[in-house]
């Protein structure tokens, strides 16, 4: 199979390197690029489709195509303006704990009104977004040792706050391919369980989807990358 996996939000495409490394020695091909906004040099005035464009221009510069387009947390906005972009070249779009956007809807709309009040208080005055190493250790990585928290923290990057602001625009999302599948790590909580859940409140969007269920927190394919590849797999098989 030929993926290619988006990262989340404060992450960047070497984030990637665990799982890719396990793709590749089964076999698969892998690419993972860095969203706008999240690279070196990067201003933080960036929306979606901003966000997004750096990843489109390697798809096209590359001219993949056939392949599994992988979108965690964050990365899910950026992979459905992708495939509603691109829709030709898609062979399965996979949801990894991500968001699945609906049309005029940002994500800070899909937090609990509290933890979007929250996350607002964050924003640094150059619109960068950055977040608690506390929230980060019990919401995000719960499943890695405190050392291994601590290390991939200090790698994280500034994130462009308007990204998170910036309502969907899905516009052409009927023309996409109806291949979905949705990866649910069991102890994922960096939103509140429950009615805030991504499934079934977002997953629910999709229609008819693959579930896959796998244990691990928010950033399992940091703490578990082993297993992140293998479902990675399962997730996106014909």
């Amino acid at each position: 199979m030929r993926f290619v996996l988006v990262h989340g939000a404060w992450h960047f495409g070497d984030l990637w390197d665990g799982v890719r490394s396990h793709l590749v020695a089964a076999g698969h091909e892998v690419h993972t690029p860095t969203a706008g906004g999240l690279r070196p040099g990067d201003g933080m005035d960036v929306d979606l489709r901003g966000a997004a464009e750096p990843i489109a221009r390697y798809i096209r510069d590359r001219k993949l195509s056939d392949y599994v387009l992988v979108g965690h947390s964050w990365g899910g906005y950026l992979v459905t303006r992708l495939a509603i972009d691109m829709p030709e070249r898609l062979r399965r779009l996979v949801y990894f704990a991500a968001y699945v956007p609906a049309h005029g809807r940002a994500l800070i709309d899909e937090l609990p009104p509290a933890l979007a009040e929250a996350v607002a208080e964050l924003v640094a005055p150059d619109g960068s977004l950055q977040i608690p190493f506390a929230m980060w250790r019990d919401a995000f990585f719960s499943d890695g040792t405190a050392d291994h928290a601590r290390d991939v923290y200090e790698r994280l990057r500034p994130h462009p706050f308007r990204t998170l602001t910036d309502k969907a625009d899905m516009t052409g999302w009927d023309a996409v391919p109806k291949a979905f599948s949705f990866i649910q790590p069991y102890e994922d909580h960096d939103i509140p369980q429950g009615e805030w859940a991504r499934h079934p409140r977002l997953t629910s969007r999709l229609g008819l989807f693959r579930l896959v269920g796998m244990p691990g927190s928010h950033e399992v394919l940091l703490t578990n990358p082993a297993l992140t590849a293998t479902k990675l797999v399962e997730a996106g098989r014909d």
